[in-house]
This record gives structure tokens, C-alpha cells and sequence, in this order.
């Protein structure tokens, strides 16, 4: 469990952060129908991702039951994505939000609302004393929980090296990793996280098997 801005969340290992007094459920980065839109470039990719990234959601939904979820940006992504999804994962898509409050914010790959998907669609939204956005702002980020960045920690283990997505937090704000199945990730040393954490403060949560690894900044590595 960590706290946010006075706002206790707990960071779940399959990259999904809840927070239980508000009953709400973020998620950043779904990045659904990642393989249709690289197929429609030339680029073949297993079709598999919106299927894997929905099972995993499903699991995350079914396990905290929240009664808000937002999307942190970049859940398509493309445009089009929503509208070139199959029925069949459409189908599967309502049945998660049938019975909540569904928010999905704007990012940089899906601009505009999904189609014919239904939610409602913000640029942001404030829910206690937090803010939800997609992109991390480049001033005091007090609350704040965002995405884009996909961040990912490096850690060297009993001389081996261990490479995980990450929570990525000072207590303030909160970077959330990629939740998509097929989204990359980004070293938090990388200077485009450059100035958005208070060093003595800041740390990763690394995503396990079982549980998250809370590992303070200085014991981070670039790569």
C-alpha cells in the first residue's frame, strides 16, 4: 500500500492501481488493437493482444470489484481502434464495464472518444485529492497519476539483472507502468523522467510474480 497525496493505494503486480476508499480501479496504457495497427502498416504482429490485455483487466476487475475504473490514456492505440476491435472482444469489453462508472482519459494515441464503446470520455479527472491524466506534467505533480511513459526499473540481484515494469512515485505523484500486453517500457533513469520525483523520496515499485518489490531510487540502474 502506498499513499498518494494523503490517498492510500494499493499497487497491484499485474500493473494496476487501486484505491479503496474511493472503490476505484486505474489502469494506463491499454494499448488495444496494437497488432491490427501494425498490420494495417505492413508490420505482422500475433493478433493477440486485446485478447491477452482483456483477460488480464478481467482478472484485476474480478479480484477488486471496483465500482470506478479509469483508463489512463492510450487505451487504443489508434484512432480507429475501437471501431476495428471484433465483436467478439467488444462483447467482452462492456461485460467488465457493465455495473461501473468507466472513464477513459485521452492520450496521444486515442485523441478523441472510442467509438461506439461507450463510458464516458475525459481529458482528466479528480477523484479525492488526486488527478488522473494521461501525460505527467512538467509542473508540481502534487496527486497527481499518470501514464505514457510506460516505466520500467533495473535492479541487479545476487549478481543477476532484473528488468521489471514499475509503479513509479515519491509519495506525490504516481508514473503507472503500461498495462497493455504488448506495450514496451522506459528505464525511470531515462532523462524523460527527468525532474518529475524528489530524489530522496522516490521509488519503484517493480512488478513480480506474486506481489510488487518496492526498491528505493538509489539502488536503480540505467538500461
Amino acid at each position: 500500500m502506498i499513499s498518494v497525496a494523503g490517498e492510500l493505494a494499493l499497487c497491484d503486480r499485474r500493473g494496476a492501481l487501486f484505491f479503496p476508499d474511493h472503490g476505484l480501479l486505474a489502469v494506463s496504457d491499454l494499448h488495444l488493437e496494437k497488432g491490427s495497427s501494425a498490420a494495417r502498416r505492413g508490420s505482422l504482429l500475433p493478433p493477440y493482444d486485446t485478447a491477452a490485455t482483456l483477460a488480464c483487466l478481467k482478472t484485476v476487475i474480478d479480484d477488486f470489484s471496483p465500482k470506478i475504473v479509469v483508463s489512463l490514456g492510450d487505451s487504443f492505440h489508434d484512432g480507429e481502434g475501437s471501431a476495428r476491435m471484433p465483436e467478439l472482444f467488444r462483447s467482452r469489453l462492456a461485460a467488465l464495464m457493465a455495473g461501473r462508472d468507466w472513464f477513459w482519459v485521452s492520450g496521444n494515441h486515442d485523441p478523441d472518444p472510442p467509438a461506439g464503446i461507450g463510458g464516458d470520455s475525459v481529458r482528466e479527472i479528480s477523484v479525492g485529492s488526486v488527478l488522473f491524466r494521461h501525460e505527467p506534467s512538467r509542473e508540481a505533480g502534487e496527486g497527481e497519476i499518470a501514464g505514457h511513459l510506460h516505466p520500467c526499473a533495473r535492479i541487479v540481484q545476487r549478481g543477476r539483472s532484473v528488468r521489471r515494469r514499475c509503479f513509479a512515485t515519491d509519495g506525490s505523484r504516481v508514473v503507472m507502468p503500461a498495462f497493455g500486453s504488448y506495450t514496451g517500457s522506459l528505464n525511470v533513469l531515462d532523462r524523460a523522467f527527468a525532474g518529475l520525483f524528489r530524489r530522496d523520496g522516490f521509488v519503484a515499485h517493480m512488478l513480480g510474480a506474486d506481489r510488487t518489490y518496492a526498491i528505493a531510487g538509489k539502488r536503480l540502474l540505467p538500461g
